[in-house]
């Protein structure tokens, strides 16, 4: 017979998730589920100020029907488990291994760990801002480089507030060493299990072990409200003597994915080391006059907007070496190739 460990420990599975996830629970839950596995994100695009005219129609100026910036958000990480629990093994043992405990220890070392990692590396790669640096980082030049990103951050109008600083293991050993470093003393065994060491610049700094950190970046900066970490445990199931088994088969099955926010992109911020044999990030597209969409970095893919969305999360991107030659139109491009992070966005009115 099997029981839908779902039901029976849903509150438990996902407390369990959020306690031992360093990201989980961190980021925006604003979204609604149009699907299984889909969900669309509308964000308004304000219009520009206009001169107040005293005199005719339109005092106001030409109404400009608000448009929405869409998201269509799939989840892609579709992943599973199942282990048996021989019931002489079990007996051998004092009866040690109970569903719930296993259910939680594959949880501990299994499930969380590799979705912190795919989501950390999904984070650095949509980052709004992506920024190279070949100079390596050292105490004496960490907390000069998070300023840079926090200002950079205020000049989009990010809100101060929300904003989270996660390091590497090695990156923590310099900034804990910094002369600016603030040290919280008293923290507590719920803030230590979740990560947090510490506040700099009005940001919780959060440490993430070197298995679950992405490869080639020094440091990130999130506002809560700019990217989403989706979760659907879809299924656990625990089958007592199932046919060919003399004790009990656990299984488990989850969907999850992460998203960067198009119009909130610039909430995430993530330096990359750019130095010698290290990471390597795609040159920014050139964009003609004409439309022609050329890049320094062979191999990649150009990607492309016309009606001025983001073509790096916008529904209506293109691919392509060319994007038209109307005069007024506003093109912005980007490049991405397997391997390597993406460009900046390049933008340019065609004359």
């Amino acid at each position: 017979m099997a029981v839908n460990l779902f039901t029976l420990h849903s509150d438990v599975t996902q407390s369990a998730f959020r306690r031992e996830s360093l990201i989980a629970g961190k980021l925006c839950s604003d979204y609604e589920f149009t699907g299984a596995k889909t969900v669309k994100i509308l964000s308004p695009v304000t219009v520009p100020m206009n001169a107040y005219k005293r005199t005719g129609t339109n005092r106001y100026g030409s109404p400009t029907e608000m448009q929405d910036i869409v998201q269509e958000l799939t989840l892609t990480q579709d992943r599973s488990f199942a282990l048996t629990i021989d019931k002489g093994n079990d007996a051998d043992q004092g009866y040690a291994k109970n569903a719930g405990k296993m259910l939680m220890l594959q949880i501990a070392e299994r499930a969380v760990p590799e979705f912190d990692k795919y989501v950390f590396d999904k984070l650095a790669h949509q980052a709004g801002f992506i920024i190279g640096n070949a100079t390596a980082m050292s105490k004496s030049n960490i907390c000069d480089r998070i300023s840079e990103a926090g200002a950079m951050l205020d000049d989009m109008e990010v809100p101060a507030y929300d904003r989270m600083l996660f390091v590497s293991t090695q990156g923590y050993k310099m900034l804990k060493h910094s002369d600016e470093f603030m040290a919280v003393q008293e923290l507590g065994k719920e803030a230590l299990a979740k990560g947090i060491v510490g506040s700099y610049d009005n940001m919780q700094v959060i440490k993430v072990p070197v298995t679950r950190w992405p490869a080639n970046v020094n440091f990130m900066i999130i506002h809560k409200n700019a990217a989403t970490a989706p979760v659907k445990l879809s299924e656990t199931k625990l089958h007592k003597d199932p046919p060919g088994i003399s004790g009990h088969l656990l299984e488990g099955r989850e969907y999850y994915d992460c998203f960067v926010f198009g119009p909130r992109a610039w909430g995430v911020y993530a330096e990359i080391d750019t130095g010698d044999g290290n990471a390597t990030q795609c040159a920014m597209p050139a964009i003609a006059s004409t439309g022609a969409l050329t890049c320094d970095t062979t191999g990649v893919e150009i990607w492309y907007t016309t009606d001025g969305s983001d073509p790096r999360y916008s529904t209506s991107a293109l691919r392509g070496s060319h994007a038209g030659n109307i005069p007024g139109n506003t093109v912005k491009a980007y490049a991405k190739k397997e391997g390597m992070f993406n460009s900046a966005v390049n933008t340019v009115v065609l004359g």
